[in-house]
């Protein structure tokens, strides 16, 4: 897949090996990722910003992070505007004249992802808006892999690393800022793309605390997309 992209950030995220399976998890590298959009449905939906930080093993690299905001393509349909999004996460049509071009916000991004594998709070957001970008610039969909703390907050709250649960937890302690409630981390600003990466990495670090107590040894018990 890597000779079908031009020279940048995604070719050299795809030449990169992949972090094992065996990956001991104070070893894992990863990338937190958080991506605000004008919906869910990354068919019609577009990506406004994007905000990332990276997790070396048990430690979060703030030197590392970055936040952009993603102006609108017209000639790829990117003409709607944001609509009644800005009233979620703040972005207006008019911030974002300031944005960067997609394809730089790809190549930005997976320059940092490249060697990692991608941390998100309820993953298949960012998994599906950042692949279907990455088919739209450069007709391929790369293969991403992530661990989703929104999934092993689930596994947190049903009391082992694979163990399920008979009833479902309420929603709102599987949302990001209930999830952090449990460990007693602070409530932040939402929906900042950045921000939400940082919590997001956080409320990781405090799940990798309680389930390597309950027997998490490796990357491959943490994978779940």
């Amino acid at each position: 897949m890597a000779v079908a992209v031009p020279e940048g950030g995604l070719r050299r995220f795809l030449e990169a090996p992949v972090p094992d399976p065996s990956t001991p998890v104070g070893e894992i590298p990863l990338l937190a990722v958080d991506v605000e959009t004008t919906g869910l449905d990354p068919r019609r939906d577009r990506v406004l910003a994007v905000g990332f930080v990276p997790v070396d093993g048990a430690r979060i690299v703030l030197g590392g992070a970055g936040s952009m905001l993603v102006r609108a393509d017209v000639s790829g349909g990117d003409d709607d505007g944001v609509g009644q999004s800005a009233t979620v996460h703040g972005i207006t049509d008019d911030s974002l004249i300031g944005g960067m071009e997609v394809a730089d916000v790809l190549d930005r991004l997976f320059d940092a992802a490249a060697g990692r594998v991608l941390l998100a709070h309820y993953s298949p957001i960012e998994v599906d808006f950042l692949g279907a970008l990455c088919r739209r610039v450069y007709g391929v969909r790369p293969p991403l892999l992530a661990v989703d703390t929104l999934e092993l907050h689930r596994r947190v709250l049903g009391g082992g690393i694979d163990i399920g649960f008979t009833a479902d937890p309420n929603p709102d302690d599987l949302r990001l800022w209930g999830a952090r409630k449990r460990y007693g981390l602070p409530r932040y600003r939402a929906h900042d793309a950045l921000v939400d990466a940082v919590a997001c990495a956080e409320l990781y670090l405090a799940q990798l605390a309680e389930l390597s107590e309950r027997g998490a040894r490796t990357l491959r018990d943490l994978r779940t997309a």
